[in-house]
Order: structure tokens, then C-alpha cells, then sequence
């Protein structure tokens, strides 16, 4: 009977041994697997180091959906995980955070486990000093017990666009001042010249310049507040390129015939675009306009038109182009002023725009009538010798009703009256 007791005690020692092992084993190789599949992730995604504790369950999709750049850090500031555009503005190198700021928000969050969002400007990823800085919204929260999770959003497009905004209005209302003011003196002189005839006549001459002058800032500002967006056109219809230039040297015949300034047309006829008829003529009228104003009397303004492949141009997929060049003999445009020309209000010369009437939008709807055609418009200046506005946008096909001309090919020549020096 002893024996039988010691037998069994013996068993039910082994048997429990044999469970302890067989346990220590079963968590050893669950804790080896989940090491693994960690480890594998990591190498898969390039994350933090294989030591470090997965994410929480959902986490990893939801950063994966999220617009702003997402940084996971660990107990030590190592990084879990980052999303490529995190790499992309150069917060995250060698699988480290590469900017202080963030990581004196992940500490402070770490230790207090407080939400914490700041903005912040950081230097662009392989920019020169100079360069514009991104500006980016930072938000730092903790994620569990251990990780910290740092959001940042780039704001540098919209701070620009409230930036352009709020210069666009303080311009706007310079400009309508200038002729309002304007207008207002000259009706008070008017008034006190009652018995004058001759300073009635001419102070009625200078109002009227000043009314054509605020009508003409009037009507670009409508103009740009119809593209400005820069959105393709809904319902594009074929436009002749013919008559666009048959147009636009009507626009500026009277101020060309004035400094005997030549209009001379060239390239190929028939020629058809895409899109908005009321954009096209304005932003080519612009183009000439301009030319026009800039140049020295007794000059010549060329307009020429090609088709080329947008490949070539572009860079794109393959296809036509419609070129449309305006050169002038003009003043020229400085390197430093060829990058700012389109912008709104920008004028090169200052002087000459007042005593030509120029509001300093032209360029700027030529810009934003180009892209909402999805077309380009670029220059090419020198000092001195002139410049060339060149407009690249999408060929179109002739309407069935209007079947190109016969000698469509051949070049297209239009000019205008040039007056004699006598004149």
C-alpha cells in the first residue's frame, strides 16, 4: 500500500513537472512568434526596432488613411512607425525624428500624457536656406500606455492662399481709392470752374480718364474672379484662333495707330482651341495690350501662331499643342521681375502703368485662363531688346459647320495701318 502511495505521489510529481514545462514552452513560443511577426513588420515597412510593442489593434489602418504626416515614437523616441510623407518633409531620418520640436512635444506629452498642437515653420528637405520654410500644424497625443503619436499637417499651400487673399484685398482697395479720390477732386473742380468754360472741358477730359481707368479695374477684377480658381472649363467650345487675333489687334489698333506701333500677325491659319471664347480674347487682348504699352514708338508687335506636340512642350502624353506668341521691341523685363510678372498687382514699371492706365491684373488672368484651359504660359525677356509672351494651349477641332478654310496651311498675315511720321 506504501508502494502504491509513493508510485502515485511520483506520478503526480512528473505530471506537473511536465505541465510546468510544457507551459513555460507554449508562452516562450508564443512570445517568439509575436517577436517575429513584429520583427517581420518591421523590416517590411521600416519601422522602429524589432524590442518595440506593435501598435494597437486599428491604429495602423487608421494612420494609413489619415492626410496628415504620422509619427509614432516609442518609450525611447525611437521611431515605430512613419508614414512616407514624413520622410518625404524630412521629419523623420535614419529612423529618428530630425526636428527638436517634435521631439520636445512627444517628451512633454510622454510625461503628463496632455494633448499638445503648436505651429511651427521648418525648412524645406533639401532646400537652400532661402527658400521658403514649411509651415505645418503639429499635434501630439499619447497612444497607450507607452507610444506617442505625433501628427503634422502641411499648411504652407493655404497660409499662401490667406496671404494672397489678404493682399488681393489691401490692392484692390488701393487701386479703386486712386480713381475714386481722383474723381472726387476733379467734380469739386468742375464745380468751382462753373464760369470757366475751358477748365470745364478739361477737367471733364480728366474725369472721363479716371472713369475709363476705375470701369477698366472693374471689369479685370470680375474677370479674374471668373478663373482664378483654375478649374477646367465645364462646357468648352472650339474657338478660331483667327479671330481671337482679329480681336485682340482690334482691341489695341487705336493705341498702336497713336506711337505708329506695327501689328503684324503671322503662322498658320485656321487654327481652332477649346474652351471659353470670353477668357481666350481677354487673356490674348491682355497679351497684345500690353505689348503695346510697353513699346517705344515707331516699333513693331509680332503675333505668331504654330502647333507643336505637347510631348515636346510638356514633357506629357503625346499630343497638339496650339502656340500663340506675342513679341515686342519693348523695355524688357529684369531676371528678378520674369518671376513675379503674374502675380496680381505686380507692375515692372510703375510709372509707365499709371500713364498707360495698367491695373497690374493683365498677366494675372493670363495666368489662371491659361491653366483652366490646361495650358501654360511663360516669358522670355531681355532687357532692352523686349520680350515674348508665349501661350501654349490644348488644339481644338473646327466646329461641322465650319470646315477649315482651303490654303489652311498656308501662313496667316494680318497687320495694322501703321501711320506716317507726319501723323
Amino acid at each position: 500500500m506504501d508502494v502504491n502511495v509513493a508510485a502515485a505521489a511520483a506520478c503526480a510529481i512528473a505530471g506537473l513537472g511536465v505541465g510546468l514545462t510544457a507551459s513555460i514552452a507554449f508562452r516562450w513560443s508564443e512570445r517568439e512568434q509575436a517577436k517575429g511577426r513584429y520583427s517581420g513588420t518591421n523590416r517590411n515597412q521600416g519601422l522602429g526596432p524589432a524590442q518595440e510593442p506593435p501598435l494597437p489593434p486599428g491604429v495602423d489602418t487608421v494612420l494609413s488613411v489619415l492626410r496628415s504626416c504620422a509619427i509614432v515614437l516609442g518609450e525611447g523616441d525611437e521611431v515605430v512607425k512613419a508614414s512616407s510623407a514624413a520622410y518625404a518633409m524630412g521629419l523623420v531620418r535614419g529612423g529618428a525624428v530630425a526636428v527638436d520640436q517634435l521631439l520636445s512635444l512627444a517628451r512633454a506629452t510622454r510625461r503628463d500624457g496632455e494633448i499638445r498642437q503648436l505651429d511651427l515653420e521648418l525648412p524645406r528637405p533639401g532646400a537652400a536656406r532661402a527658400a521658403e520654410p514649411l509651415a505645418v500644424s503639429v499635434r501630439v497625443a499619447p497612444l497607450g500606455s507607452r507610444l506617442v503619436l505625433v501628427l503634422v499637417e502641411d499648411q504652407t499651400d493655404r497660409r499662401r492662399v490667406e496671404a494672397v487673399r489678404r493682399d488681393f484685398v489691401a490692392n484692390v482697395s488701393h487701386e479703386l481709392k486712386t480713381p475714386v479720390g481722383a474723381l472726387s477732386l476733379l467734380s469739386e473742380a468742375v464745380a468751382d470752374a462753373a464760369d470757366d468754360p475751358e477748365a470745364v472741358q478739361r477737367f471733364a477730359g480728366r474725369m472721363q480718364i479716371e472713369a475709363t481707368r476705375l470701369a477698366s479695374l472693374v471689369q479685370e477684377i470680375i474677370d479674374l474672379s471668373r478663373v482664378q480658381d483654375d478649374r477646367l472649363m465645364v462646357d468648352p467650345e472650339p474657338v478660331a484662333v483667327d479671330e481671337l487675333i482679329a480681336e485682340a489687334i482690334d482691341r489695341c489698333r487705336q493705341q498702336a495707330a497713336a506711337k505708329q506701333i506695327l501689328i503684324a500677325a503671322g503662322g498658320i491659319a485656321g487654327l481652332y482651341l477649346h474652351g471659353n471664347r470670353g477668357q481666350l480674347a481677354a487673356a490674348l487682348g491682355n497679351l497684345v495690350e500690353n505689348a503695346v504699352n510697353y513699346s517705344p514708338p515707331r516699333t513693331r508687335v509680332a503675333i505668331a501662331t504654330r502647333r507643336i506636340s505637347s510631348a515636346a512642350a510638356l514633357g506629357e502624353a503625346d499630343g497638339e499643342l496650339i502656340e500663340i506668341s506675342v513679341t515686342d521691341q519693348g523695355i524688357g523685363i529684369s531676371e528678378k521681375d520674369r518671376e513675379r510678372v503674374f502675380e496680381r498687382f505686380y507692375r515692372v514699371d510703375p510709372a509707365r502703368s499709371r500713364q498707360t492706365g495698367g491695373t497690374g491684373l493683365g498677366l494675372s488672368i493670363v495666368k489662371h485662363v491659361a491653366a483652366s484651359h490646361g495650358g501654360t504660359v511663360s516669358v522670355w525677356s531681355v532687357e532692352g531688346q523686349g520680350s515674348t509672351f508665349t501661350l501654349r494651349l490644348p488644339a481644338g477641332q473646327a466646329p461641322a459647320d465650319r470646315p477649315l478654310p482651303a490654303g489652311s496651311a498656308e501662313p496667316l498675315s494680318v497687320t495694322t495701318p501703321q501711320l506716317s511720321p507726319e501723323a
